[in-house]
């Protein structure tokens, strides 16, 4: 069978004023998220009080109803007290339940405890163009990639999940390809150094030309590549790293089955997709979290920028 030739690809980041018409459409939209999170809220608190017989909200229940009821119902205490009895101690009152918290329920119920422990896990390691991979991030690599691919490694978990994926798929009668995994550092600074070199040939400053470069070619250490966990692939019925992937029997195959195996599809289709991640559609692009992890980000419908925001307000809350 043939092998696809030798190719590298390039994000599309979006450019600033594509970046801003998504975000105002997906503030408005999340908007209509928070007001529907709100009446959940209201009804969870609403059936916590139904179920511990607490008294439904009326007129007397505002701020100055309150007051005048205080000043005209005495405690049992205190009417014992006022009678000359002795005084009873007053029953005691069960303990209010806590309501989840909008996170938590974005997660599945997940704890503050849980979200501090995936977020320690190091296959969920946020890298983008915002976001440097720590620099005391260390990691085995072991091969996978095709024949011909340009970097054919991933970490190794990574890769030993996809090879697994891979003689699932061509078990199903599918095959799927690794054409580009891990790069090091510094093949990353060759590559970024090299394009901004092409725009200072072409007079732009050195500011400017960086700037340009990083939108093509992210700066070293700010490619989830460098991580070890981003794993491009093809197959033999379409090898170019392009949309026209979304086409073919092995981009169905991953839809269904990759979480299985621990990858998500890292830059998905869709103006709000791409406003949270400011990276165009990739269908080739899948990164590794593992299978647990991959479960979860899945069924929270979050993208992964938004499910580590997420988790990281979750955790905060048990500080």
């Amino acid at each position: 069978m043939q092998q696809p030739s030798p190719q590298y690809h390039r994000h599309r980041h979006l450019t600033r004023a594509e970046i801003r018409r998504r975000r105002t459409r997906r503030a408005v939209r999340r908007v209509g998220v928070i007001t529907a999170l709100l009446m959940v809220l209201a009804l969870g608190v609403g059936f916590v009080s139904g179920r511990m017989g607490l008294p439904a909200a009326s007129a007397d229940s505002s701020p100055a109803g309150s007051l005048a009821s205080s000043s005209a119902v005495t405690t049992p205490g205190a009417s014992s007290a006022a009678n000359g009895g002795s005084s009873a101690p007053a029953a005691s009152e069960p303990a209010a339940s806590s309501t989840p918290s909008a996170e938590s329920i974005l997660l599945g119920g997940m704890t503050p405890e849980e979200a501090a422990e995936m977020l320690a896990d190091p296959l969920m390691v946020l890298v983008n163009h915002h976001t440097q991979m720590p620099e005391d991030y260390t990691f085995d690599t072991k091969e996978c990639g095709s024949a011909t691919a340009i970097n054919k490694t991933l970490q190794t978990e990574a890769a030993d999940a996809f090879l697994a994926m891979q003689a699932a798929a061509a078990a199903d009668g599918v095959t799927v390809w690794m054409q580009s995994g891990y790069r090091s550092v510094s093949y990353q600074t060759t590559l970024y150094n090299n394009k901004t070199q092409q725009y200072l040939d072409q007079g732009y400053d050195e500011a400017t030309a960086r700037e340009l470069a990083a939108g093509i070619v992210n700066p070293p250490g700010y490619s989830e590549h460098n991580c070890g966990l981003a794993a491009d692939l093809n197959s033999p019925e379409f090898t170019a790293l392009e949309e026209g992937f979304e086409n073919t029997a092995a981009f169905a195959w991953l839809t269904e089955h990759a979480e299985e195996y621990g990858f998500i599809l890292r830059y998905p289709k869709g103006e709000e997709a791409e406003a949270v991640t400011e990276i165009t559609y990739e269908p080739w692009h899948w990164r590794y979290v593992g299978p647990e992890n991959a479960a979860r980000i899945n069924a929270s419908g979050l993208y992964f920028e938004q499910y580590i925001e997420t988790l990281q307000k979750l955790a905060a809350q048990g500080a």
